[in-house]
């Protein structure tokens, strides 16, 4: 992105406010209408998380406890690191959100038996109630992103990110071996060796 785009336009340390918005949509429009795919879905990805984040301050509930609450709402009581694998952040983040989640109620934190090594975390009633409370909230900032677009155009729009989606996954998963093979060349060959 350009030196003077989207970026640089928001005020340090706060949110993007109604002049920096417009800004935004004047450069993506006139100014660089051309620019890359991930610059504009990085955009598009920020405008729904202030949106939602504003809506989630009234229930004094922050964005980063949102992204843990919804993966425990699809599968409670899964480990600490699985948690951190599904929400997309290093352990350590997750860590600090469960800390905070646990000292407002929200979570509890568990060993099975027989099993001293893994931390399960689980939602409490608490927890488990801001579902119906939140979900409503996340439902509302997607239908008011969407408002005027064809369904078709947005049934296109879920096919290309998808595939985006996909498309890096692949990236990803293939540099693995790549990155590994470079770090331990002789590591590698005796594993390529042994099949």
């Amino acid at each position: 992105m350009s030196a003077g785009g989207p970026s640089r336009l928001r005020t340090a340390g706060g949110p993007a406010t109604p002049d920096d918005r417009d800004e935004i949509l004047r450069h993506w429009r006139e100014g660089v209408p051309e620019d890359r795919l991930a610059h504009l879905v990085r955009d598009c990805t920020r405008a729904f998380q202030r949106a939602l984040t504003a809506r989630l301050a009234a229930h004094d509930v922050s964005f980063g406890h949102w992204t843990f609450l919804r993966v425990l709402w699809e599968r409670d009581g899964i480990t600490q690191r699985a948690l951190s694998q599904r929400a997309g952040v290093m352990e350590p983040t997750t860590f600090a959100a469960v800390t905070a989640m646990e000292k407002r109620g929200y979570v509890s934190r568990r060993h099975r038996a027989g099993n001293r090594k893994n931390v399960y975390i689980h939602l409490t009633r608490a927890g488990r109630a801001l579902e119906r409370r939140l979900v409503p909230l996340a439902v509302e900032v997607n239908r008011i992103g969407v408002r005027g677009v064809p369904a078709a155009d947005q049934r296109t729009a879920r096919r290309v990110l998808l595939a985006i989606i996909a498309n890096l996954a692949r990236d990803e998963r293939a540099a693995v071996p790549a990155r590994t093979q470079r770090a331990n060349p002789a590591g590698s060959r005796a594993a390529a060796a042994r099949g």
